[in-house]
């Protein structure tokens, strides 16, 4: 099975501008495709799993990839599946995020020797003058057309600032400019970039009388349409400081029943073969899917060895007992302790299970909290500081869990 037939069958293409054109491409390998990522935080998220692993298996094909960091556009702000604007960073806050980005995507993506470029849109579209971009590409984009692009429907009731309407003659200069200056002949994108990739195969075409092309990823959805991974405020980092190896592990142990082979298909590097045979399991091993789904990402981003102490913690801590080193540990501080005791909303606070008292209140009135196995019923539960001394498992529902010390 060739790179192209494979990605048709893990379900990854949603839409092309010339299938059995983008098919010869990166079937022989003369495909030169770029992927952009704007530098909205200081790490990539588990969202951007899609795009990372495609940028891998299509370089393991024999194509180039070009990783573009959006370091220009990062500054306008991509309004595309937004319903409110982007914050505004500063120069430097880009700079510092760019940096970070580049960092996690060189575990994916092998740099060495030409077989790769990581560029930085900055330092074309920093320098544009605003007149003479427009008297170069203005006159390639309609209006009309624009206002209909699905990127910016989800903003058009409440408002769609001039800056943002920018933002999709910024994106198809970035393709202009790379098809030049590097003979980048493919773009890929999320499904939600559809209008913003076409602008660029468009002006390409006006401006040299060329084709270039187009593909999109299918988004990655949960079975309520919600993407995964990098939900605003709820975000699962690529960064072992913002989300653990652990937790990061336990998010994809804990996918519904009716995502986990969606994202076997997708997200790992498990052959087709052997997915089609997991996928004729029954239900009864659909825990065994979810360590494997769980296992062979960490590992991806973090290293076998860390994945392994994921999954080894993770069994423990649901097996009720056993080895439990390797499950997510916090410390409880002095000022915790009203004289000499802590009480049981305090502590799940403290570990980070809950982000306020109260919603620790009605995890324990709904009777989804426990520490060291037992259930709390009494928002007024306390404990001593000696009850800590060896560590205790505290749990909120069935996800969520700490081992909490003093």
């Amino acid at each position: 099975m060739q790179i192209f037939e494979e990605l048709k069958a893990r379900g990854l293409i949603a839409q092309v501008t010339d299938e059995e054109h983008i098919r010869d491409l990166v079937n022989n390998g003369k495909a030169t495709f770029y992927i952009g990522f704007d530098c909205t935080a200081d790490s990539l998220t588990a969202g951007h799993f899609m795009a990372l692993t495609l940028m891998k298996r299509l370089q393991e094909a024999g194509n180039k990839p070009i990783a573009l960091i959006g370091g220009g556009t990062t500054m306008i702000g991509d309004p595309s599946g937004r319903t409110d604007m982007r914050k505004m960073l500063t120069r430097e806050d880009i700079d510092h995020n760019a940096a970070c980005f580049k960092r996690q995507m060189e575990k994916f993506i092998d740099f060495s020797d030409g077989k790769a470029l990581m560029v930085n849109n900055a330092d074309w579209l920093m320098n544009l003058n605003y007149i003479e971009l427009l008297r170069e590409v203005g006159a390639c984009f309609s209006v009309n057309n624009m206002l209909r692009a699905e990127c910016y429907k989800q903003r058009m009731e409440k408002g769609l600032s001039f800056l943002e309407f920018n933002y999709m003659i910024m994106q198809s200069y970035d393709f202009y400019y790379m098809f030049q200056k590097y003979n980048c002949n493919l773009e890929f994108g999320g499904d939600d970039q559809w209008s913003n990739m076409l602008g660029g195969t468009e002006l390409i075409r006006r401006k040299l009388g060329k084709d270039a092309h187009a593909m999109t990823i299918t988004l990655l959805t949960d079975s309520q349409g919600k993407k995964m991974g990098k939900t605003a405020g709820n975000a699962v980092w690529l960064d072992p400081n913002k989300t653990s190896p652990f937790d990061f592990y336990q998010y994809w142990r804990n996918v519904d029943d009716a995502d986990v082979d969606k994202c076997i298909k997708m997200l790992t590097f498990i052959s087709i073969e052997e997915i089609l045979e997991m996928e004729k399991w029954d239900a009864s091993r659909v825990n065994e899917k979810k360590e494997i789904l769980a296992f062979e990402l960490t590992a991806l981003v973090h290293g076998k060895e860390e994945a392994q102490k994921a999954q080894d913690g993770a069994r423990a801590l649901f097996a009720g007992g056993g080895d439990s080193a390797n499950v997510p540990a916090t410390s409880l501080k002095e000022e915790d302790f009203r004289d000499g005791v802590v009480d049981i909303l305090q502590v799940l606070v403290s570990a980070g299970l809950c982000a306020s008292r109260s919603e620790g209140r009605r995890a324990v009135e709904q009777g989804g909290v426990t520490v060291a196995e037992e259930k709390v019923t009494d928002v007024k539960t306390t404990y001593d500081k000696a009850f800590f001394a060896e560590g205790v498992m505290v749990r909120k529902g069935k996800k969520s869990f700490k081992k909490v010390t003093f």
